[in-house]
């Protein structure tokens, strides 16, 4: 058989399914990906309303991901920076504190700030140091602990990390208490150190945009969901029958498989509410992170304070909740509108939209960095891709879906089930 004719299957649109595909193409097969709703880019994702480009939750990009520098044009996304720091609302003051080796401005603002004693300070240059010293490899073989653990040991006060390290990976991490895994924390501390955060200038979703553009023999099922995945073939919600040679789930496959109906992957969740405000509270492109212990609101960020294509023309505001509640969303409103004005001094702001996205990051421990393409084989016929199989980031769903295309290659170029279906097809 020609490879073009192989009958691949891709089951999800996300990054992961994108760069799966990608890595197919380039070795001369023509996958098709089954995606559930009218878009690609699985959680990373826009949506255009009232002229204001809403990400579905806060996000950036990390510029120094090695996969992200191997498969994205860098260039074309119009990235715009955001400063190496952060603002810290708490007890009515604000403080800034950031990375006065890469952005001298930050100097004066973190050497006085008071989050933290002097000794917290050298200590988070001196990690700086030795995290862009270390290999990623050497990171993911790290004994495991949490990171407040990590902290704690590595000699921080409860002062910089209540004020400071809580707000701001929490942000990450989506979950309010540094339970994850201290591997995770070197890896994105390395990450922030080596490059920086970056948003492109038409939203997150230029980023799926970008990968669905690069693929030139790649065919998309657009809303169509599957319910299984079987040897041979995807049966479809509607009962429809596709004979496959091999399929890849880029999505999750606990659902899909039979024998996996008790492996669902657990996942965080989190609240990206936007608003409009007619000014901004911080004038730079920096995050604003929420310290006290009271507040719902974890952290927000005006996305007018870097370039963007957004059309509407007041200040665009997103708000990230990441502590568990019980609210409507009627009661969450008002809670984070009074978070905002009593923490941050923001008032008036105008609702746009609310995200709840509740699979926004899975949650694992034994956390890895890398996986061969052996091991993204669950059956001889089927493949598993997401970043649920490494760590919960961009970078570990762009690897995952490169080995698991990696897998179907070589198990197609070593004959290991042509025997099987060439007769079936033929």
């Amino acid at each position: 058989m020609k490879k073009s004719e192989y009958k691949i299957y891709i089951i999800g649109a996300g990054v992961s399914g994108l760069i799966a595909a990608q890595v197919l193409e380039n070795h001369g097969y023509s996958p098709v990906i089954i995606e559930a709703t009218s878009t690609v880019g699985g959680r990373v994702k826009s949506d255009i309303v009232d002229d204001y480009i809403l990400d579905h939750g806060f996000q950036v990009l990390l510029s120094a991901y090695p996969a992200t520098k191997k498969y994205l044009s860098f260039s074309d996304l119009e990235l715009q920076t955001l400063m190496p720091g952060a603002t810290i609302f708490n007890n009515g003051k604000t403080q800034t504190i950031g990375d006065p080796l890469r952005s001298l401005s930050l100097l004066f603002l973190t050497v006085f700030a008071s989050v933290g004693s002097f000794s917290d300070k050298r200590k988070i240059l001196k990690l700086n140091i030795l995290l862009k010293k270390k290999k990623i490899a050497a990171i993911f073989k790290e004994k495991e602990q949490t990171t407040l653990q990590y902290l704690k040991d590595y000699g921080f006060s409860d002062k910089i990390i209540s004020n400071f390290f809580k707000p701001f990976f929490s942000g990450i991490f989506l979950e309010s208490n540094l339970e994850t895994s201290s591997r995770m924390f070197q890896f994105v501390y390395k990450m922030f150190g080596e490059g920086n955060a970056v948003i492109p200038k038409n939203g997150i979703q230029e980023i799926s945009n970008q990968l669905k553009n690069k693929l030139e023999n790649t065919e998309f099922l657009f809303n169509t969901k599957v319910k299984e995945v079987l040897d041979d073939k995807i049966v479809l919600e509607n009962n429809t029958e596709l004979k496959s040679h091999i399929t890849i789930i880029a999505t999750e496959a606990s659902s899909l498989i039979a024998n996996l109906k008790n492996q669902e992957t657990d996942w965080k969740s989190c609240d990206t509410l936007y608003f409009k405000t007619e000014k901004r509270v911080l004038q730079k492109p920096l995050i604003g992170l929420i310290a006290d212990e009271n507040s719902l609101v974890n952290n927000i960020f005006y996305h007018t304070s870097v370039a963007t294509a957004s059309k509407g023309n007041k200040e665009l505001l997103s708000v990230t909740v990441v502590k568990n509640h019980t609210l409507n969303e009627k009661e969450l409103l008002k809670k984070v509108q009074d978070d905002l004005d009593n923490y941050c001094a923001i008032s008036g702001a105008i609702f746009l939209k609310r995200y709840q996205i509740k699979k926004a990051l899975p949650k694992l421990s034994n956390l890895q960095y890398e996986i061969s393409s052996t091991e993204t084989k669950l059956k001889s016929t089927i493949f598993l891709a997401g970043d649920q199989l490494l760590n919960g980031s961009l970078n570990a769903a762009m690897i995952s879906g490169e080995r698991a295309a990696l897998g179907v290659i070589q198990t197609l170029e070593d004959g290991l089930i042509v025997d099987e279906l060439t007769s079936e097809y033929s």
